[in-house]
């Protein structure tokens, strides 16, 4: 979800054309943007389809449901909710499902929302940040070893055990992290060597927000949901900016596109598979000079079989 913001009520997300192009096969079909942020992809799926098609947008964020507001399209809803509330709606009723995945430029350059450590403010990190635990409540009560783990699995950084421990230690001295520059520099000073042209606590920060937001679980919830609720032809498009999402959507595409063979099987059965996997896509030259944060984006392509 990542993107450079254009004015007060939009912005462009990466791979917006690309990602709307693979989308949309049918003007007339009901689709879903699984994660509205500003609308950038929802305008634009409304621009391209007919009088009679419809688009449901989920988000949690407040900012995004204000936002939502400014579309006064009749063939448009925003549902305030995680896109595993997708599981509701009716079998085969999707022409398609877009899932632009992480946090947003809006969400990050805000620093009271907690996400990055360019600014200081307090450290929530929650997508809806009237719910849930915020990142300092957690780190002032959780386990020296679960903080390790969460750092270093979803962060795969090297150093999260000597991250962990700096964070117990100055929370035992009376002085639990509650900022985002506090934490910043805290890692950095844990972190031992740190990757070029990359802050020392960048796999900190993306960690505990995918904890805090349990953001792989719910991705690998809604892929599986897919599966019911897309009709044969829909396509599922799916942008992802870290090597954990982008894994999981991969092995999602692959397990459900692949035929499993039996070398025990003297002939194998014929297979009727749910997905077929029609590529990846990268930013292009233009679009990584004109947004940085495109560098990492990686689209997957897949639509659903069937008769």
């Amino acid at each position: 979800m990542d993107a450079r913001p254009v004015n007060s009520c939009t912005h462009i997300p990466v791979l917006l054309h690309e990602a709307v192009d693979a989308l949309l096969t049918d003007v007339h079909g009901s689709y879903v943007d699984a994660t509205f942020g500003r609308g950038g992809h929802a305008r634009l799926m409304l621009d391209r389809l007919a009088a009679d098609a419809r688009v449901l947008g989920f988000d949690k964020d407040p900012a995004a449901a204000a936002e939502a507001v400014r579309i006064s399209d009749s063939r448009f809803s925003l549902q305030r909710d995680s896109f595993t509330a997708m599981a509701a709606l009716p079998p085969s009723s999707l022409a398609g499902i877009l899932m632009d995945l992480g946090v947003s430029s809006p969400q990050v350059d805000d620093p009271q929302r907690g996400f990055s450590f360019r600014a200081d403010g307090p450290l929530d990190m929650r997508m809806n940040p009237m719910q849930g635990q915020t990142a300092a409540e957690w780190l002032a009560v959780a386990d020296e070893r679960d903080i390790a783990g969460v750092i270093h699995d979803y962060g795969e950084e090297r150093f999260a055990r000597a991250i962990a421990k700096a964070i117990v230690a100055r929370r035992s001295e009376g002085h639990p992290v509650r900022g985002t520059l506090e934490l910043a520099e805290l890692v950095a000073g844990a972190v031992k060597t740190r990757e070029r042209g990359q802050h020392p606590a960048t796999r900190t920060f993306q960690a505990i927000r995918i904890f805090i937001n349990a953001e792989l679980q719910e991705l690998e919830q809604a892929l599986q949901t897919s599966l019911s609720v897309l009709r044969p032809g829909g396509r599922l498009v799916v942008i992802s900016f870290h090597s954990l999402e982008d894994r999981i959507v991969k092995q999602f595409i692959a397990r459900h596109a692949r035929a499993q063979t039996d070398r025990r099987l003297p002939v194998e059965p014929a297979q009727t598979l749910p997905l077929k996997a029609l590529g990846r896509v990268r930013a292009g030259t233009a679009e990584l000079a004109a947004n940085p944060r495109a560098r990492s984006a990686i689209m997957r392509v897949a639509e659903r079989t069937g008769p």
